[in-house]
């Protein structure tokens, strides 16, 4: 019996792709012309590996979990193949050792001794995500000190616009990278190529992060993060929107925010407020204040441009009353200095070998729910909020008496893991000056929710009585590709040019998707969607209510209504005419799931730099449709924390 999530990869993997005809569009990127003889060897050679691993997800006892690190030797070089992405003529030979260290690994799994898994030094692994069902591969250097219970690090790597899965893995099985402690494991995520681990490239670390950590038995309070360049970009991010999750960070040169870095605004002064407000979900300035939780260390090259991240970050920090440990290379340009970088990594391994501090005392900041603290050591968390993209904070430390201090701005609801500090027995929270008692009888490490919907604090009791914004169901259009999505095509006839548009839209979609984001889009027929789909996946609709049959169930109960050529938002008329609304809204028929109507991933890709990537509409916004098959906004905004 072939376990059902691997034969949805299979089927994904090939033969759907190839029946929706998703690569059609393809951008190719490679240089090299691989030869015909070569080309046909290596088919074989792929369709073999393919055939073997089929064979394994149906022969009993095998390690079905294992199949990842088998599968990214066969995925690297059949998507070069397929996508003509062969950057170098060494990379042709390096595809055929590449579908040899698959084979290899399948015949270890088949005798049951994947001994991968016991090896020091470089090892490359693979895990299949959730978000799309793709298998994605990560490079680890397992240190010959390193023992169960360890430390585990975290490296992101710097730009690289052609950073393919064959390139991606030739360069982790030669290369143990600019910080390699022995006593720890080193994850080096893929982060979904190149967007500056955004999105689902953030969702690659987790992931990747996760899966080591289960895979080599880490501690996983024991966590730091490094990167340069890009990967700074990303480290600075991660740090300040994930305050919990780490015990160093260590940010080299990169970018902090987008204004500033960018000069944008002095180039397009006109760009959409909706967009500027959104640049609040990845500026690290603007999280500042949860660093206070995070021991950090920068570093710039004196002579460096991205200097300016650490500049930019140093006050943003000085306004919270904290103080950037800034080392400084001296003299050179964008590069480590070999004495800065002993020093930064004498500083890190310091941090690393002392035990995780308890924090009876926090400072949170956040702007959207996305990022709503509560991980790892940090054990408050936001639940709700006043309005989306302006500044909450949460403060909350532990006083004698076991008493929970906590103050807010901006917040409606929030949780606490029973925190550090306390002795056991009943423990009251005084929220804003008011105190509820915390019934000792509960569980010993909560969470525990606070609401107010009437003005005054209480513990939720059942089911939450916040039916707005929250967690993971907060919006904007991007945040739906962040997890597990289905995209849902209609079957009903075409009846005007908003079909038309529809189709080449969600068929871009899906080939922007693995160029950006290297996974295939689950496709299914809207006739084809279950109950336990709707259950399990965010869905991404496309077409009309009269086109796409699921559409048309939920069309009613969406926070835009479009009927015919008038869209409508409560009583007020939005657009008329040849429209088309795009949106995220909660799924009416699955409440605890996003529906998107119209529309994939917003951001452009790289307008030179990935501090640009950043979404370019909000929770909704309505399309006039254009001559040429193009479109433009007229109208576009988010929904109120009532998802109204």
């Amino acid at each position: 019996m072939i376990p059902g999530f691997w034969w949805r990869w299979m089927a994904w993997a090939g033969c759907l792709a190839a029946a929706w005809g998703l690569h059609a569009q393809a951008p190719a990127r490679g240089v090299v012309s691989v030869p015909e003889a070569e080309r046909v060897v290596l088919d074989e050679e792929a369709a073999r590996l393919f055939g073997v691993m089929f064979e394994l997800i149906n022969t009993p006892g095998v390690r079905h979990e294992l199949l990842p690190d088998v599968a990214i030797f066969h995925k690297a070089v059949d998507w070069a193949l397929r996508f003509d992405e062969f950057q170098h003529t060494n990379e042709i030979a390096e595809a055929h050792r590449m579908l040899q260290l698959g084979m290899e690994r399948a015949e270890a799994l088949r005798a049951g001794r994947p001994d991968w898994l016991m090896r020091t030094g470089l090892v490359v692994r693979g895990y299949m995500s959730r978000v799309d069902g793709s298998i994605q591969p990560y490079g680890v250097v397992v240190g010959s000190g390193y023992r169960p219970g360890g430390r585990l690090d975290v490296w992101l790597h710097g730009r690289d616009e052609k950073l393919t899965e064959l390139r991606f893995l030739r360069e982790r099985m030669k290369s143990a990278g600019e910080f390699a402690p022995q006593d720890a494991v080193v994850v080096h995520p893929y982060g979904r190529f190149c967007n500056a681990f955004k999105f689902a490239g953030e969702t690659d670390v987790m992931e990747a992060m996760e899966h080591a950590t289960r895979a080599y038995g880490a501690y996983p309070v024991r966590r730091a993060i490094r990167g340069f360049s890009m990967g700074g970009g990303g480290t600075w991010h991660l740090a300040a929107h994930h305050p919990g999750l780490w015990r160093a960070a260590a940010p080299g040169a990169g970018f902090a925010e987008t204004a500033e870095y960018t000069g944008i605004l002095r180039k397009e002064p006109d760009l959409p407020a909706w967009e500027q407000r959104l640049w609040r979900w990845y500026n690290a300035t603007d999280y500042a204040a949860n660093l206070r939780q995070v021991p950090l260390i920068a570093y710039s090259g004196e002579k460096d441009r991205q200097i300016q991240a650490a500049q930019v970050m140093e006050r943003a920090l000085r306004a919270e009353g904290l103080i950037l440990d800034h080392v400084i290379g001296p003299g050179v340009e964008h590069k480590y200095e070999p004495g800065a970088k002993r020093e930064v990594a004498r500083r890190v391994d310091a941090l690393m070998s002392t035990p995780s501090p308890e924090l009876p005392a926090l400072d949170l900041t956040t702007h959207t729910l996305r990022f709503p603290a509560g991980e790892g050591s940090v054990w408050a968390r936001f639940e709700g909020l006043q309005q989306h993209w302006e500044r909450a904070r949460l403060r909350a430390r532990v006083e004698a008496g076991n008493v929970v201090v906590v103050e807010t701005e901006g917040v409606t609801a929030f949780s606490l893991r029973r925190p550090p500090g306390l002795a056991e027995g009943p423990w009251t929270v005084r929220a804003d000056g008011q105190s509820i008692v915390v019934d000792a009888r509960e569980p010993v490490s909560g969470p525990w929710r606070f609401e107010r919907p009437d003005g005054r604090w209480q513990v939720a009791t059942g089911r939450s009585q916040v039916t707005g914004k929250r967690p993971g169901l907060q919006g904007p259009i991007d945040d739906a590709f962040m997890d597990s999505f289905l995209v849902v095509v209609p079957t009903g006839p075409a009846t005007g040019p908003v079909d038309a548009w529809a189709d080449r839209q969600w068929r871009q979609f899906t080939n922007d998707w693995r160029g950006q984001f290297r996974g295939e889009c689950r496709v299914v027929k809207d006739v084809d969607v279950t109950a336990d789909d709707l259950r399990d996946h965010h869905v991404v609709v496309w077409g009309t209510p009269k086109s796409n049959r699921l559409l048309a169930r939920m069309a009613r109960k969406l926070p835009l209504l479009w009927e015919g050529e008038v869209v409508r938002h409560g009583k007020r008329e939005v657009a008329r005419g040849n429209v088309v609304p795009v949106l995220i809204a909660p799924n009416p028929l699955s409440p605890d799931r996003y529906v998107v109507v119209n529309s994939g991933h917003t951001f452009a890709s790289w307008i030179g730099t990935n501090a640009r990537q950043t979404p370019r509409l909000p929770d909704w916004a309505v399309l006039a449709l254009e001559g040429g098959g193009g479109s433009r906004v007229i109208d576009a905004g988010f929904f109120g924390e009532d998802w109204r």
